[in-house]
């Protein structure tokens, strides 16, 4: 018997979760080693957007199902945790993505001049500077950036394992469901085969019944014609 179609569409958005964290990761990656992470930043954009989705499609067509009685209560229950914490996720990849620590630096053009190719060279801290940055070197300012990509993917790497271990979840409670699904049908089989089993026999018990209402009266017959046969003789 096949998968549940909605737990086989929560494990392909969990998957996706999981590629966009590991996509995070790399493009964190890049920045600290002065890689060109705007390719990767396109694709994540696209995957977020479709887990979105994703999870929207999971959300509607589980209510569709609770709502029409498809599925137990407490299968309705389950399944909504599992789409709640795989929406929780979703907007902690969203979070880390939009922390594009890149966006925070100034490129190599605007340390250089003004930020338009040409006159004098501004420095792009002292604008709008925070209290964390005031006062720090370019050199520990990236550092201190550094630092934050690190904690970022460390999260995701925790992120990661949350999501491998709920795809492992929805995996067994697949397997379970498809047990239980043979449980039914077998014990569906056998309640046909006693249903038929008892329309036979109560097929027999009327047919015995006709027969001996037959019998009583052949019976009656037959003492009826001794009588009359015994009061011919008597009189004569």
């Amino acid at each position: 018997m096949s998968q549940d179609l909605w737990l086989q569409n929560y494990d392909a958005a969990c998957r996706l979760a999981q590629e966009i964290a590991e996509n995070i990761h790399e493009r964190n990656r890049q920045l600290r080693t002065g890689g060109n992470p705007a390719k990767l930043n396109m694709t994540l954009r696209a995957s977020l957007q479709r887990l979105k989705q994703n999870i929207a499609q999971l959300k509607e067509t589980l209510t569709r199902a609770s709502a029409q009685r498809r599925i137990m209560q407490a299968e309705a229950d389950r399944r909504q945790n599992l789409v709640d914490d795989l929406a929780t996720r979703e907007t902690r990849l969203n979070a880390s993505f939009k922390a594009d620590i890149s966006e925070a630096e100034p490129s190599r053009s605007s340390l250089m001049t003004g930020g338009n190719g040409s006159g004098p060279a501004v420095n792009p801290w002292l604008v709008n500077e925070s209290e964390e940055t005031r006062g720090l070197s370019f050199g520990e300012i990236k550092h201190q950036q550094q630092h934050i990509i690190e904690v970022q993917d460390a999260g995701l790497d925790a992120l990661a394992v949350v999501i491998s271990r709920q795809k492992q979840m929805g995996q067994e409670i697949g397997n379970e469901l498809e047990e239980q699904n043979e449980i039914i049908d077998d014990l569906a089989q056998l309640v046909d085969k006693t249903d038929s089993r008892i329309k036979n026999e109560t097929h027999r018990v009327k047919l015995l019944d006709t027969k001996s209402a037959s019998c009583g009266m052949l019976v009656v017959i037959v003492l009826l014609l001794i009588a009359i046969i015994v009061v011919a003789v008597w009189q004569t």
